[in-house]
């Protein structure tokens, strides 16, 4: 079969690899989608861990955690799937023992490991995949609904993220969501809002990504960075601030800038996360302390939200079609990467 590795900074290499053979109580999946994630933009830039290596003899990572696909082969001891069945796959692996994983908190695992980026764990950038007893029990793994195509239900992984969040943040009809970033995730996060009955206004930086923007029809799209952005948002919130900003970016000033944006006793997310090489930011203590402020986190989520993510993909809630704006086969993921880096289009799609 063809899979794509990731060898080098920026540089990922169409090879031949072994054809996967189904474990006895696992199954091969024919991959018909799988999503450019902003974090594998981030790995392709950084290239992969030295050694790194997603089949045993071949160095280079095997990418992509955002699959659909159907299932071609089954193990012999395998009576819950069959040949034909379609899934829909997310990257986590919990361990199901430690202190998070008896409490239900599966994101939080202490052993956590992510298909297409844990090493050893090859992803959905090739034709077929193998997933092991590991990942059907501990894993991330849903049938498509009837109907729903493969390359929309590799939505489903992303969108999971978004629904997490603004479950735990309790988004609802009388708030005003400020969303920094109009990327593919600040775009599902407008959407998500819209759905819970906020007000939503979303800033971004390039004019070509607020643009893309407009056709999720927030309240307001600001193309102001900085500190404009502070004033126009209480310009825009008779001077409160936002009741949630959600930083859906990877910028360390957007962190700083949100903490000044949200109004006393507001919420303020961090979706985005930051570059490992340089994590830390400078924020107002004070501010959060005196105003009351929540300043939280969201990774990942728990599996139930895989299971709504593509029931709402399946009633058309969630406008795919406008979210995809590229989908290139395997051969061209070369090409992926660089739309997806452009910022030229929103979500990014390979379909091996």
């Amino acid at each position: 079969m063809k899979a794509a590795f990731l060898v080098g900074r920026e540089t990922y290499e169409v090879r031949d690899a072994p054809e996967p053979v189904p474990p006895e109580d696992g199954l091969v999946l024919a991959v018909e989608a799988c999503g450019v994630c902003g974090s594998d933009l981030r790995r392709w830039r950084e290239g992969p861990p030295e050694g790194a290596s997603s089949l045993e003899g071949l160095p280079g990572i095997i990418a992509g955690h955002e699959i659909g696909g159907t299932v071609v082969a089954v193990g012999s001891a395998v009576r819950d799937y069959a040949v034909g069945d379609r899934l829909a796959i997310a990257p986590d692996i919990h361990c199901g023992t430690c202190w998070y994983c008896r409490r239900g908190l599966y994101n939080l695992c202490d052993e956590l490991h992510f298909l297409g980026i844990t090493p050893g764990y090859p992803g959905g950038f090739a034709e077929r995949l193998a997933l092991t007893r590991e990942v059907l029990d501990l894993g991330i793994v849903h049938r498509i609904p009837e109907g729903l195509s493969g390359l929309h239900a590799a939505l489903a992984e992303p969108l999971s993220s978004v629904l997490a969040c603004h479950a735990k943040a309790g988004t609802d009809v009388a708030d005003t969501v400020a969303i920094m970033g109009a990327g593919p995730i600040g775009c599902l996060h407008a959407v998500v809002a819209k759905l819970r009955g906020a007000r939503v206004i979303i800033s971004q930086r390039s004019e070509v990504r607020l643009a893309l923007a407009r056709r999720f029809e927030p309240d307001v799209a600001l193309g102001l960075t900085g500190e404009p952005f502070v004033r126009r948002i209480r310009e825009l919130t008779g001077g409160r601030g936002a009741d949630l900003v959600v930083v859906a970016n990877g910028v360390a000033s957007a962190v700083v800038d949100a903490v000044q944006a949200v109004r006393k006793g507001g919420r303020v997310v961090l979706f985005g996360g930051l570059p490992k090489a340089d994590p830390r930011v400078m924020i107002d203590a004070n501010r959060i302390h005196y105003g009351d402020i929540e300043l939280a986190g969201a990774f990942s989520y728990h599996p139930t939200m895989h299971a709504l993510a593509l029931d709402l993909l399946q009633r058309g809630v969630i406008p795919a079609d406008r979210l995809i704006t590229h989908v290139f086969p395997l051969d061209g993921i070369a090409e992926a990467f660089g739309a997806a880096a452009s910022g030229a289009g929103l979500k990014v799609v390979i379909t091996p």
